[in-house]
């Protein structure tokens, strides 16, 4: 596999390539970070872990790519796990390829199973809906991974929220038979699916799609876009006054 180009930001190596240049047909994890994800991680050694061990980590928020052009110069584009999502199933599609979706409820996934017999008939799509539940039992664990591995798929969609679903990809990758990437995209299930809205294309484009989640769900959202917003304002602050070596 040709290397990925990536860039060096707040410790990570974060995505700086192109969608199309994902090979296929390889096993790799690939997660997203933003904000939110980044102040978690530095207090969650094992979620930070996983971040690290990913093959492919994309910048899905305008606070990384905002950071990796203050602190490292670096011009990056915001990849969100929409945008990862709909370049796999428009891949997939055009391959007659087939994905699974694990996690959320069985009436969001059987709505994400409608639009996509619409949108993409090409695909084969399969889905398991696990326990609702911080940490599932072996016999759990047992049973997501033999539906997975039944159904090989080319691609795993897991949506388990962060930093459930890193971990878990993190822990499973190995005993999974997947082709090609295992991607943790928490939030796209519901857009998908139609049970959440996700802003629109203005909001997305002036990257304020954080703004237009927080204005639909203040209740829910509030904590992670403004205090963990402060929270990692005064990470960058510290990574600008006492840099790290580039690795």
């Amino acid at each position: 596999m040709t290397p990925l180009a990536t860039i060096p930001c707040l410790g990570y190596p974060i995505f700086s390539d192109e969608l199309e240049r994902l090979p296929r047909d390889i096993k790799m994890v690939i997660n997203t970070i933003n904000q939110y994800s980044y102040c978690i991680a530095e207090k969650d050694p094992k979620f930070k872990q996983a971040l690290l061990a990913s093959d492919v980590l994309l910048p899905d928020g305008v606070a990384i790519v905002a950071a990796a052009k203050w602190l490292n110069g670096s011009s990056i584009q915001k990849i969100a796990g929409a945008d990862l999502h709909r370049f796999l199933l428009q891949r997939l599609n055009e391959q007659g390829g087939a994905c699974f979706y694990m996690g959320a409820t069985e009436d969001t996934l059987q709505k994400i199973r409608q639009r996509l017999g619409k949108e993409y008939p090409n695909i084969r799509v399969g889905s398991h809906s696990p326990p609702f539940k911080a940490e599932f039992t072996t016999q759990e664990n047992a049973a997501i991974i033999k539906a997975v591995n039944t159904f090989k798929p080319d691609v795993l969609f897991v949506g388990m929220t962060a930093p459930k679903q890193e971990k878990w990809s993190a822990q499973h990758m190995e005993a999974l038979r997947v082709q090609g990437p295992i991607c943790a995209i928490g939030a796209v299930f519901d857009f998908y699916a139609g049970t959440v809205t996700r802003p629109g294309r203005i909001w997305q484009r002036w990257g304020l799609e954080w703004l237009g989640r927080l204005i639909k769900e203040p209740k829910r959202m509030w904590k992670r876009y403004i205090y963990y917003g402060l929270i990692y304002g005064g990470h960058l602050i510290k990574a600008k006054i006492n840099p790290k070596p580039r690795t």
